[in-house]
């Protein structure tokens, strides 16, 4: 048990590592280096997502003496806070409400004062997608809530559900280009998705969109889920797209991504390796898979694997969890022999709808599980990981991190 407990704490010091390599106003530091910001006319700051208050303080700290400025910030109410010359909302993730809505209306109702003299810049993080929900023309907030909701449910990766997102938003998919217009935009961003696509990112309101209203509506029939959209979406998306001038350019900087904290993990541990940085799919297939690769470690070495990337889960019952709790669930179930530790956690400090960043399991786990007469096939049935977890003390419980480099895993065996 010694040996289990020091796997268990050297894979939560790698988490932590994998946060703070993360860090939203660092990553704006370092890529201001010693820029000042500025405009002739206006500096508009907008900062959205889970990583807006920090990415705006840093930016705020590096705007140039005597320049005029507006600031908005908006984000999750676990990770907000006042901020001094900015105007901070709140709004829900990761099904949008109605102060997202608002919020919405109040980052339009200040970009559409821009001048060719002004500078906007743009501050995005993780989570944007739902916190600033706008949607396009005949569509209504609840219509989107409900989008949103089928989407997580559905077992589709992030850049895809992000895809359909775009065609049901103002903002969304360059949008807030067109509204910034005629101001230049210089965009900061901190990728959460697999691949760092920018223009999955927060559903990308700075750059060109995925697709189109048609390749959206072939994604939601291919995933047997078109019958689910409200009425007036699928009629949005099965009418053609309006005559639109082009997207005006931005300038837009990746500045943290989940590479970057795999990279600060290997590098806080000489014995780590870095299998893969795109780890996707759904949890039920993945784990075994997994545990493949973590059966065909030496039994007399040390092995710690990391992993980066962002699974999903299908939804089939109406229990408590999150995609990271039931893949660390899953494992917790496989075969695998020895001593060994396995954490899959999201970055952001939050797992689904619950107070989780995820789970930490090990080869008693699942003792441990009998012991508490948890009925672990039943409870995975209904997508009730949580419970599992709860009732073998493998809960990994961190609190809102304020980043979101979507999700890392770490494994060791030794």
């Amino acid at each position: 048990m010694e040996k289990i407990s020091e796997m268990r704490a050297e894979a939560l010091r790698l988490f932590d590592i994998a946060i703070l390599a993360a860090d939203p106003a660092r990553a704006v530091e370092r890529a201001l280096n010693s820029t000042k910001l500025s405009a002739e006319g206006t500096l508009y700051l907008v900062a959205v997502g889970k990583a807006a208050i920090p990415m705006m303080s840093a930016a705020l700290a590096r705007v140039k003496t005597g320049t005029q400025v507006e600031a908005i910030a908006v984000t999750n109410p676990e990770n907000a806070a006042p901020l001094k010359g900015c105007r901070v909302l709140q709004s829900n993730h990761p099904v949008p409400d109605a102060a997202g809505e608002v919020a919405a209306h109040a980052v339009e109702t200040l970009l559409s004062k821009t001048t060719p003299d002004d500078h906007v810049v743009a501050l995005i993080s993780g989570g944007g997608s739902a916190l600033l929900p706008a949607p396009a023309k005949g569509l209504t907030l609840a219509d989107k809530a409900r989008v949103n909701e089928v989407l997580l449910g559905s077992g589709l990766e992030i850049n895809d559900m992000n895809h359909i997102r775009q065609q049901l938003s103002r903002l969304k998919g360059g949008g807030l280009l067109r509204i910034a217009a005629p101001a230049p935009v210089t965009a900061y961003i901190l990728s959460d998705v697999v691949g760092d696509d920018l223009r999955a990112i927060a559903s990308g309101p700075t750059v060109a969109p995925i697709g189109t209203r048609r390749s959206a509506k072939a994604l939601l029939m291919k995933a047997n889920i078109w019958k689910d959209m409200p009425g007036s979406v699928q009629a949005h998306l099965s009418t053609a797209e309006p005559e639109m001038p082009p997207l005006p350019a931005a300038n837009n900087h990746l500045i943290a991504s989940n590479r970057h904290s795999l990279d600060a993990m290997r590098a806080a541990c000489p014995q780590a390796q870095i299998i893969s940085d795109r780890l996707e799919g759904n949890v039920a297939d993945v784990a075994p898979q997994l545990a493949e690769i973590f059966r065909a470690c030496p039994q007399d070495e040390l092995a710690v694997l990391l992993f980066g990337g962002e699974t999903t889960v299908t939804l089939k019952g109406d229990g408590k969890g999150g995609r990271n709790q039931e893949l660390a669930l899953r494992v917790a179930l496989q075969d695998i022999d020895g001593d060994w530790v396995f954490l899959s956690g999201g970055t952001d400090g939050r797992d689904g709808p619950t107070d989780a960043a995820g789970g930490m399991v090990d080869s008693r786990s699942r003792d441990r599980m009998a012991a508490a007469n948890s009925k672990v096939d039943a409870l995975l049935d209904n997508n009730d990981a949580y419970a599992a977890l709860s009732a073998s003390d493998d809960l990994v419980i961190t609190g809102g991190t304020g980043t979101n480099v979507a999700d890392v895993q770490i494994f060791i065996k030794g």
